[in-house]
């Protein structure tokens, strides 16, 4: 199968093309939140590299979150419209699978946290990939807390647990004071459409997709617009 990934839950957008023989193409910005001024030119580019139509797609994947809302939002709706017009499904992944599936040669639990603002990280565990299993598997829920709920799991749990991701970076010094934590490092702390992919390509051949009118984002929380909003009208009311 032909499958584009599509990447802009964080402020690093970035796009890919794959079939059965691995990554064809690839194109990766730091958007400073331009999402949908840079996504679309960065499709046509990596159809362009490989030399394909986007009429030629099988399916499309795209990360549905958690992230920022508005980047979420534009891939989503690009992906929703891209598989309406050529009547293929999409593959949605979480951005957490997506940050876990770039911590490869690991035999130890991963930890996934992303950073969410107003104190909280977005975050799982994972089992890391295996001689029969490529993809990583999810031994918790995505939630979203504080990062000290996080650290108080990994000092519960006593085992050794390699951190990535960029709520890992922004709460480093928390997440070292567990004796057990391994920080994989900046150059790991963003999802990326070649991991998308990876996790895509195997979902596609169980068949697990949806149709474009069935893609849901996965917030977690309500939008900051809306936090923002409530919290000027209880100043006003009060």
């Amino acid at each position: 199968m032909l499958i584009l990934g599509i990447e802009t839950a964080v402020e690093h957008v970035s796009v890919a093309l794959a079939d059965h023989r691995g990554i064809l193409a690839t194109s990766s910005l730091a958007s400073d939140r331009r999402h949908a001024e840079s996504l679309v030119p960065m499709i046509q580019f990596v159809c362009a590299q490989a030399g394909i139509n986007t009429a030629e797609l099988d399916a499309i994947a795209v990360d549905t979150g958690p992230g920022l809302f508005t980047g979420m939002r534009v891939g989503i709706a690009t992906a929703q419209a891209m598989a309406w017009a050529l009547d293929i499904p999409i593959i949605p992944v979480c951005s957490l699978d997506v940050v876990a599936q770039r911590v490869t040669r690991c035999d130890d639990m991963i930890a996934v946290a992303l950073d969410a603002r107003r104190g909280e990280v977005y975050w799982a565990l994972y089992r890391p990939t295996s001689d029969t299993s490529p993809i990583v598997q999810p031994l918790t829920e995505p939630v979203v807390t504080t990062p000290d709920d996080l650290v108080a799991l990994l000092h519960e749990r006593a085992q050794m647990v390699v951190c990535v991701g960029s709520g890992i970076e922004r709460y480093k010094e928390m997440i070292e004071s567990v004796s057990s934590a391994q920080c994989a490092g900046p150059a790991y702390a963003q999802p990326r459409a070649q991991e998308l992919l990876a996790i895509a390509t195997q979902r596609a051949i169980r068949e697990e997709w949806v149709s474009a009118s069935e893609i849901e984002a996965m917030y977690l929380r309500v939008p900051d617009a809306e936090i923002n909003w409530a919290t000027r009208q209880s100043a006003q009311d009060h």
